[in-house]
């Protein structure tokens, strides 16, 4: 009878530390963590770094460097104070710089009495990829020049075998590059914000080790001025489409202040349209162009300019002080002829935006490809919905008044990668075979 008393209570006893070993923080169980990527490309420039933590607090860790011919302890430390997290910032000695097939076994022991007192230990294989080249880039072709508010066009080669990322940069944008024709090759449409009086362009490579290689694209770099104007905001603007459009905006359908509220459209609504029609153009499809062809847009019949790209507006109230209540960049230009005159694509493209859009009024918007895309603004009729794919030649809307526009007009813009530019260059088809047209030969000579 006493042995089965004692058995049960050796099997309470048990049970009961098993439970409080279980319970208890300081045999927690959960293991330490290793933040890094299974594979890391590596140049000799900068420490590789590993982030290593654990809830309970580290007690020691040790990273091992193994090559197919050698091994080396990069560093081990037992950590006298421990803490919940650290940064290991290592270095690749020299000699295992030109080494194949290196990985770097990072160990991580907490603080736990877990494991019969060891801790819980973590480790992880990270393969290591030495890389200290460069990408190589080559232009192949480029627009001769680009005029301050103006497009241009760039084809170039690029290559590495762990190539990360290429664009076009330019103190204001970073243009995406797309495949053209072939592996290795990328053709770019770049702007030049008319606002600005400085424009440089270059290319740059990254590549996976975070080399980089940067080519100055040696465009001719032409300034032009552009036009200052003085419009009256009267009564019947402020009262009429500006009161409309206020009352769509709950913060500016309260201002008592009527030229508060024709400020308020005419710059705070407005930014808000300009965001939208720049997030839509700056959308571009990652698919390998093979050939790109654009004609010159001509898209109101005897439609006569009656407002400038580039002007920039000053708005003023009182006809005897001219004091200037708001301002705005006009960034398309506005063509008129009939009313409700038809509206027609020149390009083949597809239409991503059909809807009432501001000051814009009812507004297509139609991507052609290659990042360039065109807007047609104060529509009275929407005739392609969003999604149709449009043909060159399509009747695609009706000009109108709506929006902020007194007049029936067509408001006509061009983007290249969401950025506003000159339409008179994409009008002009001398200017296409020069900038786009004969860029494109040139380079198609020399991709092989």
């Amino acid at each position: 009878m006493v042995a089965k008393v004692v058995s049960i209570l050796i099997i309470v006893l048990i049970a009961f530390g098993a439970w409080f070993i279980y319970d208890d923080n300081r045999f927690e169980r959960i293991l330490p963590t290793i933040n890094s990527q299974s594979t890391i490309y590596y140049n000799n420039t900068k420490p590789l770094l590993v982030d290593i933590g654990d809830n309970a607090g580290l007690k020691s860790y040790e990273v091992v460097l193994n090559s197919q011919s050698s091994s080396l302890i990069l560093t081990h430390k037992d950590i006298i104070k421990p803490q919940t997290k650290e940064i290991l910032a290592l270095n690749i000695p020299t000699s295992f710089m030109t080494a194949k097939n290196l990985v770097m076994t990072v160990s991580v022991t907490d603080t736990s009495r877990w494991n019969f007192l060891r801790g819980n230990i973590a480790s992880k294989n990270i393969k290591l990829i030495i890389d200290n080249q460069a990408p190589t880039v080559e232009i192949l072709a480029n627009s001769y020049g680009i005029t301050q508010g103006g497009s241009a066009l760039v084809v170039f080669k690029a290559t590495d075998n762990n190539i990360k990322e290429f664009y076009v940069a330019t103190p204001y944008n970073k243009f995406k590059a797309t495949p053209y024709k072939k592996a290795g090759y990328y053709a770019t449409l770049v702007s030049w914000p008319f606002s600005v009086s400085e424009f440089s362009a270059k290319i740059v490579a990254i590549d996976k080790a975070n080399n980089n290689t940067i080519v100055k694209i040696p465009f001719y770099i032409k300034n032009k001025k552009y036009a200052t104007s003085y419009i009256q905001a009267t009564d019947i603007l402020i009262d009429g489409k500006v009161a409309t459009l206020a009352s769509k905006d709950s913060r500016l359908a309260k201002m008592s202040n009527k030229l508060e509220k024709f400020a308020g459209v005419n710059e705070g609504i407005r930014a808000e349209n300009e965001h939208l029609i720049s997030s839509l153009g700056a959308i571009i499809a990652n698919n390998v162009i093979t050939d790109w062809k654009i004609l010159p847009f001509y898209p109101l019949k005897n439609g006569a300019k009656v407002a400038s790209y580039g002007d920039l507006r000053h708005y003023y109230y009182d006809n005897k002080t001219k004091a200037v209540i708001s301002t705005s960049d006009h960034v398309g230009i506005d063509l008129a002829s009939n009313e409700e005159a038809q509206i027609v694509s020149s390009n083949n493209g597809k239409v991503v935006y059909s809807d009432d859009n501001g000051l814009y009024g009812q507004m297509p918007m139609i991507d052609h490809g290659f990042g360039l895309y065109t807007l047609y603004g104060h529509c009275s009729k929407i005739i392609k919905p969003k999604g149709s794919v449009i043909k060159a030649g399509d009747v695609i809307a009706n000009s109108g008044t709506s929006g902020l526009a007194l007049g029936d007009h067509l408001h006509f813009g061009i983007l290249v990668q969401g950025n506003e530019v000159a339409p008179e260059e994409w009008m002009d088809s001398n200017w296409i075979k020069l900038n786009i047209d004969d860029v494109f030969a040139k380079a198609n000579m020399l991709i092989k």
